[in-house]
């Protein structure tokens, strides 16, 4: 039986990418690996900045996201303020999913533990699955090897599936 796929987005927050300055390596990386593990997702790319993610991320989830990733903004850096523009939109939160991406990182590069990405479900019926991961190509490759096996799980969960 095949699997469904899953409507996402892919939010690619930088400011050099939006002003096309810089390449965006890490939002066509993350859909192509999410595109493996059962997730069809557009990449959109946005400057650093509260309102710009924010409205993003609502914008992927009014049209139809049940998974959203954004990549880049999670740091420490003035200008990361992707949490900041997320944690308002989640209705519940999910440490667990921000701590393993941490922890899954730490290995290669021990400066992913000062990553402040969040996880969560935003408002709403049937809500979607928001993840913030780091910018570059290896926390996104890292991210959605964690991720893929978690997805078909807290979808099913969000239409209101058994556990």
């Amino acid at each position: 039986m095949p699997v469904p796929r899953v409507a996402g987005a892919v939010i690619t927050v930088s400011d050099r990418c939006a002003a096309g300055t810089a390449e965006d390596r890490s939002g066509p990386l993350a859909a192509e690996l999410l595109a493996a593990v059962g997730v069809d997702a557009e990449v959109t790319v946005v400057p650093d900045g509260v309102d710009s993610v924010r409205a993003a991320i609502r914008s992927a989830v009014a049209g139809g996201a049940r998974l959203v990733l954004t990549t880049g903004g999670t740091g420490i850096a003035p200008r990361d303020l992707t949490p900041e523009a997320t944690g308002p939109l989640l209705e519940r939160e999910l440490p667990g999913v921000a701590e393993l991406l941490r922890a899954g990182g730490r290995e290669r590069v021990p400066a992913a533990v000062l990553g402040r990405g969040l996880a969560g479900i935003t408002a709403g019926a049937p809500g979607a699955f928001v993840v913030n991961v780091p910018g570059s190509p290896g926390a996104v490759r890292d991210a959605v090897g964690l991720l893929g096996p978690l997805i078909p799980h807290v979808v099913d969960q969000l239409a209101g599936g058994a556990h």
